[in-house]
This record gives structure tokens, sequence and C-alpha cells, in this order.
């Protein structure tokens, strides 16, 4: 899949500068044309004319490449890659690109880059474990960016540890995989619910919940990278879509989710209802503010919300996969199950607050997806993102 794939290799000063050679070699070999960008650093531990050889193009370092008014442009550069790999990628420079220092040539790139960005980590095991190093790593994991842990043996100090990067036959692997996950739902619309929804009081109050949209967002831009064109219905949430294919649709309350799910659903091959829609709302909306001074006690009676698993299951075709969720308290498999019938779901997907790191308003998740064949797949603590691919995996196999 690497063949005629735009590669940007990003090189930083680490003794694991040696592999790059290897890495440029294989994915030449693999078809791939690759570009390096060096800092001056790296010019300390593998010579350009070694990098250029092995790519057959200049290798890039600095802006200016002579004293003639020419200079390398990184916009030209991010726009040209289909994907940018830094390897090895020291502490120094994985803390400049999350804070977006650009002060050398290799982060101006990062920054420009719209293709998808591979961070292959080399340092010793102490800096690697470092609160700020793991830090500055999540950080750009919440940009989207891809990490490719490192692997643990003897490191340059002698000591042996996590923080040694990985081999280059593995990284090279990374890519080809990402490039071939592209196309298992090239064509394919999905329709994916995130978030809360906000039932109002009154012009300044409302009943909620504390969904944040994470996992929304996360399973449609996971849904999007492998060629989806994804519908993102979401709620009232502070996130931004990164993803070309992703058109979104914000709403605010349940009765409005549910008019968008239910007339673009005929339209798509499958419908993730990751959102946390409200299960009520109150009967009766005040047209102004209510005023505590003048109202006193206050009771709210609470009417229930259209059910849009439940109606989506109802108009369902055999074409169709439909994916819900349940975030569960006490009982959660038997509840799910439940779910997963009565609402004639082909899978759902079940985690529970009582889990340290899943739920609301956290990065990472713990599920276990139960499906309509009678399977029961159960996941360790992940982040979203990673959640995110698990869930698409299963999806691609229904609609393969």
């Amino acid at each position: 899949m690497l063949k005629g794939k735009h590669i940007i290799l990003g090189i930083t000063g680490s003794i694991a500068a040696y592999k790059a050679a290897y890495i440029i070699r294989g994915l030449v070999k693999s078809g791939a044309e690759v570009q390096v960008v060096i800092t001056p650093s790296g010019k300390e531990f593998i010579t350009p004319l070694t990098l250029a050889t092995l790519s057959s193009h200049p290798v890039i370092s600095e802006f200016f490449s002579n004293r003639d008014g020419t200079w390398n442009s990184h916009v030209d550069l991010g726009l040209w890659a289909d994907a940018m790999l830094i390897a090895p990628a020291t502490a120094s420079t994985i803390g400049k690109m999350a804070n977006g220092i650009a002060d050398n040539m290799l982060v101006t790139t990062y920054l420009s880059c719209k293709a998808p960005v591979f961070v292959a980590p080399a340092m010793d095991l102490d800096m690697y474990a470092h609160p700020t190093t793991q830090q500055n790593l999540e950080k750009l994991r919440s940009f989207g960016n891809r990490i490719i842990e490192p692997a643990t043996g003897e490191l340059a100090s002698h000591l042996v540890g996590k923080g040694r990067m990985e081999e280059p036959e593995k990284i090279i692997s990374v890519l080809d995989d990402f490039f071939n996950q592209k196309t298992t739902l090239a064509g394919k619309n999905i329709l994916i619910t995130a978030g809360p929804t906000y039932e109002k009081i009154d012009p300044v109050r409302f009943v909620g919940n504390y969904s944040s949209g994470k996992m929304g967002f996360a399973l449609a831009e996971a849904s999007a990278e492998r060629g989806a064109n994804v519908c993102l219905v979401a709620g009232p949430v502070s996130l931004d879509c990164h993803h070309p294919n992703i058109t979104r649709i914000n709403v605010e309350s349940a009765d409005e989710m549910y008019q968008v799910c239910v007339s673009r659903f005929p339209e798509v091959d499958a419908a993730i209802l990751s959102a946390a829609v409200a299960d009520y709302k109150p009967e009766h909306v005040a047209e102004q503010k209510i005023k505590r001074e003048t109202a006193g006690d206050m009771m709210l009676h609470l009417v229930p919300n259209k059910d849009i698993a439940a109606s989506l299951g109802q108009i369902k075709k055999d074409c169709q996969i439909l994916v819900g969720f349940a975030l569960e308290t006490t009982n959660g498999h038997t509840h799910a199950l439940e779910k997963l019938k009565k609402k004639n779901l082909d899978m759902i997907v079940l985690n529970s607050l009582t889990d340290d790191g899943a739920g609301f308003k956290v990065d990472t998740n713990k599920i276990t997806i139960l499906t309509d064949k009678g399977e029961t797949i159960a996941y360790p603590l992940k982040s979203k993102k990673e959640v995110a691919e698990d869930i698409v995996d299963k999806i691609t196999e229904y609609i393969r």
C-alpha cells in the first residue's frame, strides 16, 4: 500500500538516527517516495550524503540553502506529503512539536503538514518515563498524531528499559497498515452521534449530562481515515473535527438529534450512536428566566425523550449496521444485552462508570463489545482514539 506514497521522514539528533537509513531503504523498496528533513543536530549522527543517496532526493535541513534568495518551503512539503514520519524523535523535538516551537525546518514542516503524522520516540528510559515527556506525547496524541511506542531493550546509556526506537521494519509495517486501512470503508456512509444533549428548563438553565463528546469524535475521525463519508451529529461540545470527510451537524436537544438521525439514517451504511442523549426533558419550558425570589421551591415535571436507537432499529434495513452504546453502573452485561435485542442493534458497546479511567471527561475508555451473533469481546483500558479503532475494526467486519 506504500507504492506511490509521498513520505516526509524527519530525523532528529539521536543515536538511533542510523536506523533512518534502513527506514528509507524499506520505504523506497515498497515504492514510496521519501523526502528527508533533518535537524542540525541530526546531521551529527548521520550524514546528509548517505540519506540523499538512499532517498534520491537532496536532504532538507535549513530554511535557506543558499544565499541567492532560494529557500525551502515547509508549506509546500506539508501539501506534498501523504504522511510524515519523525524517526527518531527526541524528547526535545517532541516537546517542540507539542508546544508549537517552530525554530527549525522539521518542526515548521510538522506544523504545516496536513497529512497524518507518525512519531517514533527514541531516548533514555528515564527521559521517556519523565512526566513532561509523557504529557507531551499525550498532547501529540490529542492532536491526532500516531505514536509508535518505543521498544524495551539496551539503550545508548547501556541501561535496559523502554525508550529504544522501534525497529525499521515494524515502523514501515505501521505505515503500510495505515494506508491499507484507509481503503476499508471507502465509499461507505456512516452516521455518528456524539456528546450530550441539553434539555431547556428556561432560557439559561437545562437538564444535561457530563459527556464530552470525545468518544464520538474519535469514532468520526477513525471512520473518515478509512475512507468513509461521515455525518457527525454533535451535541453541545467544545471539540473540532479535522478530517475533510466529516460533515458536522450541530444540535442541542434530543428532539433535534432525533430529527437529524431519522432523516439521515436511510442514506447510510452504518450508524454509531455514541451520544449520551438525555432520557428526559422538562414538560414545560419557561419563556423567561425563572427567578428564585419569586418562584421559591421549584419542581420539574420530566417526560421521556424519543428513543433514537429504538426508532432507527425499527426502520433498519438488512444491509445497514446499527451500533449502540450502553453506559451502566450495575449489571452492565445484562442491561447491554437487553438493549441489543430490544432496539434491534447489530452490536452494542458497553462501558461502566465503575471502571477507573472510563466514562465521562477522560481521554481513556474500557469497553466490551456485544454482538447479535453472540460474541462478547472485552478490551483493556485504552485511549479513546485506540478504542475508536477497535470499534471501527468490528464494524468493518460487519460491512464486509
